[in-house]
C-alpha cells in the first residue's frame, strides 16, 4: 500500500541522451505543424494529425508527438503531454524519442523540463498510486552532439527537480506541514548536498534576536515559528533569497472567508521556491555565494494572536503599525530582510512570496510580478524567467504612494492605502535599505486549478527555476 502522505521529494522520470535506440522500446516520432508534418514514416498514416504541440497519438508500438512550431513552450508542452500519455493504464512506461536533425540544446532543455514535470503527481491516499513513467531516451543521430545535449538534459532535470520539490513542499497538507516540519525537512534535504549547510532557529532564538514580525504572526498558533538559513558558497557575488514560509494562513483575527481557505497550505510557496533553488544551485556547483532565508510561521486565530492596532518591533528596531493580520507575509519577510541587510552583506536581496491578491487581479494566474528600483535587476529577473519557462512582468514602485507607508504611531504602516501589490512592495522596500533588491509576488502563478503545459493542478512550483537561473547569471 502507498504511504498516507507522499514522500518528499517526488521521484521524476529519468531522461538520457543516446545515439542508439533500445530494442523492444516504443519509438516516438516528432511532428511539427504545417507542411513539415508530411505523410509519416514506416507506413504510419498521419493525415489526420495536426502536429499541434502536445498532440500524442499511439500507432501500435509507435507514437507521433506534435511539437507545434518548435518554440521552447511547444517543446515543454510536448514533453509533458508525452509523459502523461505514457502514464495511461495500458501504455508503456518508457519510450525512445527520435530527435530531428535541428534539435539543439535549448530544445532539449525545454523538452526534458516538460517531460520531467508533466507527469508530476501528489496525492494523499491509502491506495497504491498509478505506475509512473520510468525513463525516456532521446535519440540523436549526431554522436558528436551527444555530450552537448546530455549537458542540456542534466541542467533541465535539475531545474525540474527544483520545481517538483517546490510543489511537494507547497502541496503537503498543513496538518503535517507546520513550521518545524518545513524547517527540518529543508535541513534534512540540505544535508544530502555537498557544499550546502542549514541552520534552523527556534522561537527562543527569534525572541532573543528581536524577530518581532515572525513572533507576532506565529504567536496565535500552538506550533511555534522557525527561521531556516541555508548557506552555499564562499566566493563570488553574495545573493540572498528570502522566501515567505507561512505554513497555513487563516488570516488571524482578520480571518479569511471559508471559501478558498483550504488553499492556504500553499502560502509558503515562496519559501519552498527558495529552499529548492538553494538545493539546485548547490547541485550545479555554481561559482556564486547564495544564502536562503525562510521565516516559517502559522498564522492562526487564538487568544495569543496578534491584533489590528498592535505595534510590532522588527529585527533591527523598526516598528510597524498592524492594520490587517491577514497581511502577515510582509511582517515575516521584513524581519528576514532586515537580518540579511544587517548581518550578511549581500550584493542582492530577492524576496519571493504569495503576497497579495491584488497581483492576481493585475496579472492573472500565470505571470509573476517583479518590483525593483533597478532597471537592470528587473530585466535580469524577467530574462532569467524567460530562459526557464516562467513569465514575469515588471510593476512600478509609484513615488506618489511612498508617503502612505509612514505611520503616525509607528515607523511604518503594514497596509498603506492605494494599489495593494504596489504598496506592499513599497513597505518591503523599507527593509532592503541601500542593498539592491527585487520583490517577486507569485500569488497568481503559485497555484493552478487545472493542467496546462508542464503545469499540473495544485502547487505549480513557480519561481524556483527563475531563482536558479538568476544565480547562474550572477555567477558568470
Amino acid at each position: 500500500m502507498a504511504s498516507t502522505v507522499p514522500s518528499v521529494p517526488t521521484k521524476l522520470v529519468d531522461v538520457e541522451v543516446a545515439t542508439t535506440a533500445r530494442r523492444g522500446v516504443p519509438a516516438v516520432v516528432l511532428a511539427a505543424t504545417g507542411p513539415a508534418l508530411g505523410p509519416g514514416g514506416d507506413g504510419i498514416d498521419v493525415s489526420d494529425l495536426t502536429g499541434k504541440a502536445g498532440e500524442a497519438v499511439r500507432h501500435d508500438e509507435t507514437w507521433t508527438l506534435g511539437v507545434g512550431t518548435g518554440t521552447p513552450a511547444d517543446y515543454r508542452t510536448a514533453g509533458a503531454s508525452l509523459v502523461r500519455a505514457l502514464s495511461g493504464d495500458d501504455a508503456p512506461k518508457t519510450a525512445d524519442v527520435l530527435l530531428t536533425p535541428d534539435f539543439d540544446a535549448d530544445k532539449v532543455r525545454a523538452f526534458v523540463l516538460g517531460a520531467a514535470l508533466g507527469g508530476y503527481r501528489f496525492k494523499v491516499t491509502g491506495e497504491d498510486g498509478p505506475k509512473r513513467v520510468g525513463s525516456l531516451r532521446l535519440i540523436t543521430a549526431d554522436d558528436g552532439f551527444e555530450e552537448v545535449l546530455t549537458s542540456a538534459a542534466l541542467k533541465a532535470h535539475v531545474l525540474a527537480t527544483a520545481t517538483s520539490l517546490t510543489r511537494d513542499l507547497a502541496n503537503t497538507p498543513s496538518n503535517v506541514k507546520d513550521p518545524r516540519w518545513l524547517a527540518t525537512t529543508a535541513a534534512r534535504l540540505a544535508d544530502r548536498v555537498d557544499g550546502l549547510s542549514a541552520t534552523v532557529r527556534d522561537e527562543k532564538w527569534l525572541a532573543q534576536q528581536g524577530f518581532g514580525g515572525v513572533l507576532a504572526v506565529g504567536g496565535g498558533s500552538a506550533r511555534p515559528p522557525r527561521l531556516v538559513e541555508l548557506t552555499y558558497g564562499t566566493t563570488g557575488p553574495h545573493l540572498v533569497f528570502v522566501g515567505k514560509g507561512i505554513t497555513f494562513d487563516t488570516g488571524g483575527i482578520s480571518v479569511k472567508p471559508a471559501d478558498g481557505m483550504h488553499l492556504m497550505r500553499t502560502d509558503m510557496a515562496g519559501g519552498a521556491a527558495v529552499i529548492s533553488a538553494l538545493l539546485a544551485v548547490a547541485r550545479r556547483r555554481l561559482p556564486v555565494r547564495v544564502t536562503g532565508l525562510v521565516p516559517c510561521a502559522e498564522n492562526h486565530v487564538s487568544g495569543s494572536a496578534y491584533r489590528p492596532g498592535d505595534v510590532v518591533r522588527h529585527y533591527g528596531g523598526a516598528t510597524t503599525e498592524v492594520q490587517n493580520t491577514d497581511a502577515e507575509g510582509r511582517m515575516v519577510l521584513a524581519d528576514a530582510m532586515a537580518y540579511a541587510v544587517q548581518n550578511l552583506k549581500p550584493d542582492l536581496v530577492v524576496d519571493v512570496a504569495t503576497l497579495t491578491g491584488a497581483m492576481k487581479v493585475s496579472l492573472g494566474l500565470r505571470t509573476g510580478a517583479v518590483f525593483s528600483a533597478s532597471d537592470e535587476i528587473a530585466a535580469n529577473v524577467v530574462a532569467a524567467g524567460a530562459n526557464v519557462g516562467e513569465q514575469w512582468w515588471r510593476m512600478p514602485l509609484l513615488e506618489e504612494h511612498v508617503s502612505a507607508v509612514a505611520s503616525e504611531i509607528a515607523d511604518y504602516k503594514q497596509c498603506p492605502p492605494g494599489p495593494g501589490g504596489i504598496t506592499a512592495a513599497l513597505f518591503l522596500q523599507k527593509f532592503a535599505g541601500d542593498v539592491p533588491w527585487a520583490h517577486l509576488d507569485i500569488a497568481g502563478p503559485a497555484r493552478s486549478e487545472k493542467i496546462y503545459d508542464e503545469v499540473v493542478a495544485g502547487a505549480t512550483g513557480f519561481g524556483a527555476r527563475t531563482l536558479v537561473e538568476l544565480a547562474e547569471k550572477y555567477s558568470r
